[in-house]
């Protein structure tokens, strides 16, 4: 028996290979991609913002910890980069 292909594969370009990347998405694809982003957007907010504004502040409040630790950079090492330079605090020196 021979092997053959399905007839309505004929033509098609194969697709990656098991050492390949896929092909990306291409300047027509990543336009229609951001136009349904947009629509989906648009109606989430549209049906939901009520809801959204409703818990705005509880958003923000929730944003405080989040904000502690990426600008604080947690709570290693504390005192350990302001070891050596001058505080500039106005004190007198003995």
């Amino acid at each position: 028996m021979e092997s053959r292909e399905h007839p309505s594969l004929e033509g098609m370009a194969p697709g990656p290979g098991p050492g390949e990347a896929p092909a990306r998405l291409g300047t027509r694809g990543r336009v229609v991609l951001g136009f349904f982003a947009l629509a989906a957007a648009y109606f989430l907010w549209t049906e939901h913002r009520a809801h959204v504004i409703q818990f705005l502040p509880w958003g923000i409040l929730a944003l405080c910890p989040l904000m502690h630790l990426f600008m604080h950079r947690g709570h290693g090492g504390n005192g350990s980069h302001d070891s050596g330079r001058d505080t500039g605090g106005g004190g007198r020196e003995s």
